[in-house]
């Protein structure tokens, strides 16, 4: 029995191939062929969109004084040799100016205790997305120098005992102690538990254990006579970290 031709299905149907994901898989089988046949073709292309929607977000999507950026994954540290090029990038949204800069603009507030609201603002935003800047990133997105950024995060850990989530804190990016000092001082000055410190540090449990292992035992080797040299020899680290660690241990004595 003879089936009755759908005319309009047969005309009209071939206008939903015409998409985007299909002229990919197009160039894809033609660019390379041996990548495999029309269903690995068309998850190339799907997996190309996927990206493609992650990194470009419409003009309804960025609102007045946000800006669409490309900052490295929390749970894709650094590795020796490995480039940006090779690092998993996550794109956030952030604000850049919002009413209350414009307001302590107003109000005559000193330009470091913009930037330092400001570069805060922005990396906490960025780790509620799964993210964390550099002090590059802040240079960039504020036109200011990553010299200026350090020292205002730097200042404002420092002075809250806060510490700012950023690569620099979480992927050790950086020469500083900062955040290694802050979790001390919170369970030895303060007697928190490490639990409570990763969680007020944006550390793992693991993290912070390390830390503080790591300045037990330069100070153990303190207790024992051990200069900083041999300390540094016997912990096989570096010379400056065991002297910022040995000088925590003075501030946390009292005698610094």
């Amino acid at each position: 029995m003879s089936r009755e031709v759908d005319y309009v299905r047969k005309k009209f149907g071939p206008l939903l191939e015409k998409s985007l994901q299909n002229a990919l898989a197009h160039r894809i089988a033609e660019e390379f062929p041996r990548i495999g046949g029309p269903r690995i073709q068309q998850l190339c292309a799907e997996m190309i969109l996927e990206v493609i929607g992650d990194h470009v977000r419409s003009r309804e999507q960025v609102q007045h004084g946000q800006v669409l950026w490309m900052a490295v994954a929390i749970d894709d540290p650094p590795a020796r040799y490995r480039r940006i090029a090779d690092t998993r990038l996550v794109p956030v949204v952030l604000d850049v100016s919002t009413p209350e800069d414009v307001q302590a603009r107003l109000d005559r507030e000193s330009r470091q205790q913009q930037l330092q609201r400001k570069t805060v603002r922005l990396c906490r935003q960025a780790h509620q997305q799964g993210a964390l800047l550099s002090n590059c990133d802040l240079a960039e997105l504020l036109n200011m120098n990553d010299g200026s950024v350090a020292a205002a995060l730097t200042n404002y850990e420092q002075t809250t005992g806060q510490l700012v989530p950023r690569r620099a804190t979480l992927h050790d990016v950086g020469s500083g102690l900062t955040h290694k000092a802050i979790i001390c001082r919170k369970r030895y000055r303060e007697g928190k538990s490490s639990d409570l410190i990763a969680r007020e540090t944006y550390h793992s449990m693991e993290a912070v254990d390390r830390y503080l292992g790591q300045f037990d035992r330069v100070r153990h080797c303190r207790q024992q006579g051990l200069s900083a040299e041999q300390t540094a020899y016997t912990l096989n680290c570096s010379l400056g970290l065991v002297q910022e660690y040995l000088a925590l241990d003075l501030e946390l004595e009292g005698k610094a």
